[in-house]
């Protein structure tokens, strides 16, 4: 079953103040814990590199949660009502 435009809207949001902040905090602290040391750290591209990749990754599966979600309610009666 299909989330209505509202539910998504509100994951949407949810995901984006909350879980967002809190995968980065995780995925900042998986990398500060591969590559402890500053003195030694891992090479510049390899770095970029994955975290360019954990910075798309999160998207994937969340796609069907953000569709649509720019564009007006498809379930919202126009009620303008002319003069």
């Amino acid at each position: 079953m299909a989330m209505s435009y509202k539910a998504r809207k509100r994951w949407s949001l949810l995901i984006l103040v909350v879980a967002l902040p809190a995968y980065i905090v995780a995925m900042v602290s998986l990398m500060n814990w591969l590559f402890p040391d500053p003195l030694n750290p891992a090479p510049f591209l390899l770095e970029l590199a994955i975290y360019i990749g954990l910075g798309v990754i999160w998207a994937f599966p969340l796609k069907s949660v953000f569709k649509g979600i720019g564009q007006p309610d498809p379930d919202a009666q126009n009620n303008t009502g002319g003069a």
